[in-house]
């Protein structure tokens, strides 16, 4: 088993790359994108810098890999930070040279469709930190969220735990970044219920492993980055995201039983849900429709528990990956899973 370390952290002042593994949308819609550089630079004191890709909407998947070895290689350059992700990042894995990464280990930012990069580094003994891309954590309209913030910031600069907490309202409907308006108002947010705790009343800690579903689910099929024996997942804690994709309960279902039949589900000491994002712009949920379809991914991964895991603490509606606010989840790194005292407590 290949032995984790945290990198070396940047501080205010120093400078971070910015790339786009996945999608150059940084390119068509600049106006979240260069909103998240001036929050990078402004609110957080760090020099932004791009690469030949960052803003090009049709880079190949070797340009795009060729940006992240110069970023990793780039002795100036502290961290690497995701405009966006995407859904074809898998494509750059094979271009990525492993060994360059590996003697330059950098703290990499981004989800999505960056899951595949974060569990590359992850295989490389690299921690990476699932979450703050650019353009849409950094790239807020009109403000940060303030539990976005305070989780981006001590992951960027505060190695130690840090405790989650649960957000009381949340943001699911977006508005349209091509809009000016977009960006002269805060979102509008609706309340929010808080985690959701299943299982055993036990603690567990562990390495984290997993990130966005979808993305996992081309990794599986792939048989990419993916440990062949399943006891190389015992006792680590996984954490699972779904996008604006809004996959069915059914896709999640097949997805977790493949999991399953791996053998890989029971291996987990805890399982971290994210809250489902439930909207998007081609599939405009009305309230019931988002309550309905929360209500049945919940229900088929509580399932999948049940028939594979049924030992597995889980926590359900966790503020982590397509959700806002979205706290910054260490791939890799320790993770403390609390069930009696219905406490996540995270290492940075």
């Amino acid at each position: 088993m290949t032995a984790l370390s945290y990198p070396p952290k940047p501080a205010p002042g120093d400078r971070v790359a910015v790339v786009s593994p996945s999608s150059g949308l940084a390119g068509v819609l600049p106006r979240p994108y260069e909103l998240g550089l001036r929050r990078l630079r402004e609110e957080f004191g760090l020099e932004p810098v791009e690469y030949p890709a960052t803003r090009k909407p049709d880079a190949t998947p070797r340009e795009r890999a060729a940006d992240l070895h110069a970023a990793f290689a780039d002795p100036s350059v502290k961290a690497v930070m995701a405009t966006l992700g995407g859904d074809d990042q898998l494509t750059v894995l094979p271009f990525l040279d492993r060994e360059l990464l590996r003697a330059h280990p950098k703290p990499f930012f981004g989800y999505s469709d960056n899951t595949n990069l974060l569990l590359l580094l992850r295989n490389l003994g690299i921690v990476g930190f699932h979450g703050a891309s650019v353009m849409t954590e950094l790239g807020r309209p009109y403000a940060m969220h303030p539990l976005t913030a305070d989780s981006l910031r001590a992951a960027l600069f505060t190695p130690g735990p840090y405790e989650l907490r649960a957000a009381e309202r949340y943001r699911d409907v977006d508005r349209p970044w091509d809009d000016p308006a977009t960006f002269e108002a805060e979102p509008p947010t609706e309340p929010c219920g808080g985690w959701r705790w299943h299982g055993p009343a036990r603690a567990v800690e562990g390495a984290s492993w997993g990130g966005n579903l979808e993305t996992l689910s081309g990794l599986l099929m792939a048989d990419r980055e993916i440990e062949p024996d399943p006891a190389a997942y015992e006792g680590r804690v996984l954490f699972l995201e779904t996008s604006e994709e809004l996959p069915s309960a059914h896709d999640v279902s097949r997805v977790l039983r493949a999991m399953g039949e791996r053998g890989m589900l029971a291996r987990f000491g805890a399982l971290l849900m994210g809250r489902p994002k439930a909207w998007f712009f081609d599939r405009p949920n009305g309230p019931e429709e988002k309550r309905r379809y929360a209500e049945e991914q919940r229900a088929a991964v509580l399932r999948a528990l049940e028939t594979y895991a049924p030992e597995t603490v889980a926590v359900l509606d966790v503020d982590l990956g397509h959700t806002d606010p979205q706290q910054v989840i260490p791939y890799g790194g320790t993770v403390r899973v609390d069930a009696p005292e219905r406490r996540i407590t995270v290492t940075y």
